[in-house]
């Protein structure tokens, strides 16, 4: 049987226990069904089992997520016949550990990240690569303790770097809660004949593709890439694209597409082309099932972009 998995991410007192122990506190959240709470991180705030909607919440703290594997979840889960598991996760700790080791059963329902708007933005300078952590894998990020005096687009700006699709909301210290309303518009025009797409402007392109590709079927766009050939595409078929730095050194990875084209052009590994070609979607290998292929209009050798590594801005 499937077990949800309820995972919630911050750093030490943003106010993860509050926000957890007022949800279980709402009896439209806990009805009563057996839950495992695994806390893997204790701060000054602490538990409080009799506000709690049902004495159906069990409570297990683990120390160190390094000393724990999918053996020992499941262990947990059977102890207390859980039906949902609810995770306070460690701010210092990447998310991807706890992913591991889930057991097989174990199944993200939802995931958020709670941040204290007052120092949220020092723990992103400071430690860039474990905030981006967090982020990205959440629907949402709640930064709460917000006032007036703070500049919403600070916040906005961080958070759209790691995904386009999170929500941002700000909890004020009267309790009501904003949804942020800050537009995203792309900084391309998807309705020109051609779909532009400037250098500095690649990762943002490729994340937006990724997460959206259906309105981009059947456009015509033009950018610059580096080539990657194999012996296993069929013939006219190249890999192109950019590599991409989302935070930090430790997270560039090569964010490509398929490309098949009809002209007689020398293309070799590691040559920087422009590209304009018509996209739809198909099973490639590449892709391991359906993604975005680039069928060429033209394709042209030309310099390599300054700077190389594309970041989003």
């Amino acid at each position: 049987m499937e077990i949800p998995v309820y995972l919630f991410t911050g750093f030490l007192e943003s106010g993860k226990t509050r926000f957890i122990q007022e949800m279980m506190g709402d009896d439209r959240f806990n009805e009563g069904e057996e839950t495992l709470l695994l806390v893997f991180e204790e701060g000054e705030e602490e538990y409080r089992p009799e506000f709690f909607a049902s004495d159906s919440v069990h409570i297990e703290t683990v120390e160190d997520v390094e000393a724990i594997d999918a053996k020992t979840l499941s262990a947990l889960e059977k102890k207390y016949g859980a039906k949902r598991i609810i995770v306070e996760y460690n701010g210092m700790s990447e998310v991807g550990k706890f992913l591991e080791i889930m057991p097989d059963n174990w199944v993200i329902a939802q995931t958020l990240m709670i941040a204290d708007s007052n120092t949220f933005l020092n723990f992103n300078a400071n430690m860039r690569q474990l905030t981006f952590d967090k982020m990205q894998v959440s629907e949402a990020v709640i930064f709460n303790r917000f006032d007036d005096k703070k500049d919403k687009m600070e916040f906005h700006k961080i958070v759209r770097g790691a995904g386009r699709r999170i929500d941002i909301l700000y909890e004020y210290a009267d309790g009501h809660v904003e949804p942020d309303r800050i537009p995203d518009p792309l900084p391309y025009d998807m309705n020109a004949p051609i779909v532009e797409i400037k250098d500095e402007d690649y990762a943002e392109f490729y994340r937006d593709l990724v997460e959206d590709g259906g309105k981009y079927e059947g456009k015509i766009l033009s950018f610059k890439g580096i080539v990657a050939v194999d012996n296993t595409l069929p013939k006219k078929t190249i890999v192109v694209g950019r590599h991409i730095m989302t935070c930090c050194e430790a997270d560039i990875f090569y964010g490509a597409f398929v490309c098949t084209y009809t002209q007689t052009i020398a293309l070799k590994k590691r040559d920087w082309v422009k590209i304009t070609a018509k996209v739809k979607f198909a099973k490639h290998e590449v892709y391991e099932g359906v993604g975005p292929i680039f069928e060429a209009i033209s394709i042209e050798h030309t310099q390599k972009p300054d700077p190389e590594l594309a970041t989003f801005n």
